[in-house]
């Protein structure tokens, strides 16, 4: 059956935890404005307090390392020891003042982790020169199931509502997806089971091991990094199915775009989103993320069939986008570029700004 279009304003349910007070989530945006350790800065925990307050239905928090050795730039947000608890924990209590749902994304950058904070080589499915990575032993393989698993306990410990394991954009659970690369000779590499194992075996460790209450989301990204669109459904397919997610994120780059590699011979040529909302889902919600400025652009999103939206650009233009949103229909966020001034006026801090200005091009005004 087609899931009924909902407003951006009504509330969703999920099969586990807190009901989201609507159909906006804040995307899990990189920032590099936490301390050097990895405990969480007074920048961090206004730059989401304030999204909470601006009422997005769900707030996450950046990509946070599950390990040290997957730690992938300076001043990111860590939740691999107990050391980060008393932080994470001043975090989701503010959060919870707010009324938001709360969720940490769990991450570890694999290949693309920096050696230099981790102190030893890249860890990744198999050996790249390039970048100096080393094939994991399946026993490294399984320890770093487990550090998902125990990041996903302190995250509960802490006080938030669920986390979402980032399966996206090239880190260590997506290389583990890759069929181009992943020619592993152990249970983890070379048919599609095997490679979406560790996957697989996180989800249901983070299940097994927190209450009936908690939220389980994933993030995947439709194409690049090795797959095809057509290998990307069929990793969608697999978990929305599965029965252990509560959400899936798909990380569109664009809503509103054509898959990059074209159309396969035979093949009806369809928006990139329309490969996805079409797959049964059972309980599990969908929701995708990319250039959604407005209300209307949310707005068309669920009425192709997604569950929710997550906003990251116009989350840093406003920090009360959705609140915008959900009372005005013809809301449209502000076009960059815009000063330093009106950012930090959005509680985004100092290093973000500085992230910004030197990684986003036309965003942050020269003047």
């Amino acid at each position: 059956m087609e899931p009924t279009p909902a407003a951006i304003s009504s509330a969703l349910d999920l099969a586990h935890g807190p009901t989201w007070a609507n159909r906006f989530a804040l995307a899990p945006l990189t920032n590099t404005q936490s301390h050097a350790d990895g405990t969480v800065s007074d920048d961090e925990l206004r730059w989401l307090e304030a999204r909470g307050r601006g009422g997005t239905g769900l707030v996450m928090t950046c990509a946070t390392y599950v390990a040290p050795a997957g730690q992938a730039w300076g001043g990111q947000l860590g939740i691999a020891s107990d050391a980060h608890l008393p932080g994470l924990t001043r975090l989701a209590e503010a959060l919870r003042r707010t009324g938001t749902v709360s969720s940490v994304q769990l991450h570890h950058g694999g290949r693309r982790a920096d050696p230099a904070l981790s102190g030893r080589p890249n860890q990744c499915p198999w050996d790249d020169p390039r970048t100096g990575s080393v094939a994991m032993t399946t026993a490294e393989v399984e320890e770093s199931v487990q550090d998902f698993v125990a990041a996903a306990v302190r995250a509960e410990t802490a006080g938030f509502d669920g986390v979402e394991v980032h399966g996206a954009h090239g880190y260590l659970v997506g290389q583990f997806l890759d069929p181009r690369h992943n020619d592993r000779c152990d249970a983890y590499g070379g048919s599609m089971a095997n490679r979406s194992r560790m996957l697989l075996e996180i989800l249901a460790g983070i299940r097994d091991a927190t209450g009936p209450d908690f939220q389980l989301g994933l993030r995947l990204t439709p194409e690049g990094n090795g797959l095809t669109v057509a290998e990307g459904v069929e990793v969608a397919a697999l978990v929305l199915t599965s029965g252990l997610l509560d959400y899936l994120d798909m990380s569109l780059w664009d809503v509103f775009m054509s898959p990059r590699g074209g159309v396969a011979a035979g093949e009806e040529e369809r928006l990139l989103i329309d490969h996805f909302t079409g797959l049964e889902r059972g309980e599990t919600r969908l929701g995708v993320a990319g250039k959604v400025l407005s209300a209307a652009d949310a707005t068309w999103c669920l009425d192709r069939g997604a569950d929710f939206v997550s906003v990251g650009m116009g989350a840093i233009l406003h920090h009360d986008f959705a609140a915008r949103a959900v009372a005005d229909a013809g809301f449209v966020a502000v076009a960059p570029p815009v000063t330093r001034e009106h950012l930090a006026a959005e509680h985004v801090g100092r290093d973000f700004l500085d992230y910004l200005a030197k990684g986003w091009d036309g965003l942050v005004s020269q003047g």
